[in-house]
């Protein structure tokens, strides 16, 4: 059975149109079809300090895969990608890539490993501008 879920996708490290791209294409060979994908959108680091922008995006995929399922394989793009560390009781950090699962079907998680809706999501321009690009339902 597939499940249409939406990620956030940003980097602000290296080459970041590059490495959205490249985050998108395992997603889509390791995950499942992306259904949308919204513009890439330029913003500042929030949450810390760096001078590094970010690039941002979000994709609608479907897929087979559970929840969990779905977080780790993202997790390991993210760790084949090169990223060394996650953010961790809000102590942020410049990433070269950062893939985070904000809706999943209509389902309510709250696991120690997994939230879903993402608990932050509607705090973060940067996740609600190129989300609701992709789906009108956002508010």
């Amino acid at each position: 059975m597939n499940h249409t879920a939406y990620l956030s996708l940003g980097t602000n490290l290296g080459d970041k149109e590059h490495n959205l791209l490249s985050a998108i294409s395992e997603i889509r060979r390791r995950i499942g079809p992306v259904k949308a994908q919204s513009a890439f959108l330029a913003t500042r680091p929030w949450g810390f300090e760096s001078p590094h922008t970010f690039l941002n995006a979000a994709i609608r995929i479907e897929t087979a895969l559970s929840p969990l399922d779905l977080l780790h394989q993202t997790q390991q793009i993210e760790r084949d990608m090169g990223r060394k560390h996650k953010s961790v009781n809000g102590q942020y950090h410049d990433r070269i890539i950062d893939i985070d699962i904000l809706l999943y079907d209509d389902l309510h998680i709250a696991t120690p490993e997994l939230t879903i809706p993402h608990p932050h999501m509607h705090e973060r321009d940067f996740v609600l501008i190129p989300l609701k690009e992709i789906n009108e339902s956002i508010t």
